[in-house]
């Protein structure tokens, strides 16, 4: 090779080595700041949970008391108990509309102080004349309930409740439970719920925990559920105990209708309608409260794909409020330092912009890479210590589910691919940046149908809809920097790259979930 040809490559090589290098140390710091915000919500979660049990033998933290009357003998004293509205959005929801109808239906509260309210934006006309059908059943039976469509589906979820609050018994309403259509409370939910909020008037929104009626259908599922109950156990629990604030989930949930009418009401400029809410009534000061001993019955996404246009959603529309919000959060007179120190760095910018920029660049981009370029290496305490650490961190949350660990470590690590380019998406509000598509659901089938292995084969006459090929692609990437580990590095990463691997060739095959028929 020609001397100029040869030092020309060698001050390439250099430059590439220094940016991966420097990639290398902006990634470490991530990681520092993500295993430092966990070890602090894990202790908050622990201080929560020590002083609930506290709590219960020395007097709640909040006041609560039963309802006048108590136990199912609420008509005594109907004339005490405020007005409650329970609102159902859906959309076309063929397989659970029955399931959430009759749950809320079922509510143990005094006839004459309750609505229910069904707000479907159904576009099937089969689909929207059942639920209308389901609803006058339940009126022939004395139930209040008030079926409610609109137009057009305008701002989706966030556009169904803001229309379903302008009705005129709504506004008369203190109280409102929302539960999405998947979603079966137990008769004594809003006993157990309101009390809170009444003798609590700075509380704006109490939030109970998810449960699930298939969690154990697959694999998937069962993954699913480990990262949500972190979610609640940790996450939720810590942002209740120490700053009285988290975000809102959605769904079972009840708010204080004064509070979202002081807060703006409900706005379809994200995804995250429940997000945006919750962190315009904690600005104008109020107080929420995450409750983990009331649960209610829900249904995880069962499908790849299902769960895949949830998390884009989810992680999509937390990034695109962040960039619509962070100013207004700076500006704000109303809340302490502290708490805009909460909301800025550890709940948005860690959460929902760090946590999926750094979990894809540094070990499914970074660490392969560095395995490829001489004179690049990790340090053990980032390469080791930190994963370790964070993994420990959600295992002692979840011991029932230490056995699935090693999954969980490796489908997070696939997802986080299609978190990362989500949340790209929200914070430069690009054309899917508002993308809507409502989570397949499959009701009694979950019930029904147990019996699945926990890796699903692809049959040769489902289509190519479940192949996904960035998946693929960043699986051949990481064969070949393996390959190169095994045969001329010196890093020794091949085993976890190889691993990693095998992981996206798995999911981008579709060999995850359930099957469903191609639509």
């Amino acid at each position: 090779m020609p001397p100029v040809l040869a030092a020309a490559a060698a001050t390439a090589t250099a430059a590439a080595a220094w940016a991966l290098r420097a990639a290398v140390w902006a990634c470490l710091a991530a990681s520092g700041m993500l295993v430092a915000e966990a070890a602090y919500m894990g202790l908050a979660s622990l201080l929560a949970a020590a002083a609930a049990t506290m709590w219960r033998r020395t007097g709640r933290r909040y006041r609560w008391e039963p309802m006048p009357g108590g136990g199912d003998d609420v008509e005594a004293a109907a004339a005490e108990f405020p007005m409650v509205l329970v609102q159902i959005p859906m959309y076309n929801e063929r397989e659970v509309y029955k399931l959430s109808i009759g749950a809320a239906c079922a509510l143990t509260w005094p006839p004459d102080r309750i609505i229910i309210q069904v707000l479907d934006d159904s576009t099937d006309p089969i689909i929207k004349e059942l639920v209308e059908l389901e609803c006058l059943d339940w009126a022939n039976k004395k139930i209040n309930i008030k079926y409610e469509v609109r137009n057009n589906r305008k701002g989706y979820k966030a556009g169904a409740l803001k229309k379903g609050m302008e009705h005129i018994y709504a506004q008369q309403c203190d109280f409102v439970a929302i539960f999405d259509a998947d979603f079966q409370p137990e008769s004594d939910f809003l006993l157990k719920t309101i009390p809170f909020l009444v003798h609590n008037p700075k509380i704006a929104l109490l939030q109970a925990r998810w449960e699930f009626v298939n969690y154990d259908v697959c694999l998937m599922t069962r993954i699913q559920k480990m990262s949500l109950d972190y979610h609640f156990k940790v996450e939720q629990e810590s942002g209740s105990f120490v700053h009285s604030f988290f975000g809102f989930n959605g769904t079972a949930g009840v708010w204080r209708v004064s509070a979202i009418n002081q807060s703006g009401g409900w706005k379809d400029r994200t995804t995250v309608e429940d997000m945006d809410l919750a962190v315009r009534a904690s600005l104008k000061g109020w107080e929420f409260l995450y409750v983990g001993d009331i649960r209610v019955k829900s249904e995880l996404p069962s499908t790849f794909q299902a769960y895949r246009h949830q998390q884009h959603r989810w992680t999509c529309g937390a990034a695109n409020l962040f960039r619509k919000m962070a100013w207004e959060i700076i500006a704000n007179k109303e809340v302490s330092i502290w708490k805009k120190h909460h909301l800025l760095y550890s709940f948005f910018f860690v959460r929902r912009v760090i946590a999926p920029l750094v979990t894809f660049l540094f070990y499914c981009v970074v660490i392969p890479l560095s395995a490829m370029v001489p004179g690049v290496s990790i340090p053990v305490w980032g390469l080791v210590y930190i994963p370790t650490a964070i993994t420990c961190m959600n295992a002692i949350r979840n011991p029932r589910s230490l056995h699935l660990m090693p999954f969980w470590i490796l489908f997070e690590n696939v997802m986080s691919m299609h978190r990362m380019r989500a949340a790209l998406t929200g914070l430069l509000e690009t054309t899917h940046a508002n993308d809507w598509v409502v989570t397949e659901k499959v009701g009694d089938l979950a019930k029904v149908d147990l019996d699945v292995p926990l890796l699903e084969p692809l049959k040769s006459t489902e289509c190519v809809e479940r192949i996904y090929i960035p998946e693929l692609l960043l699986a051949l990437y990481l064969l070949i920097c393996a390959s190169y580990d095994l045969v001329l590095g010196s890093h020794k990463y091949y085993l976890y790259i190889y691993l990693q691997a095998f992981a996206y060739v798995v999911m981008g095959f579709g060999f995850v979930g359930m099957r469903t028929p191609c639509s």
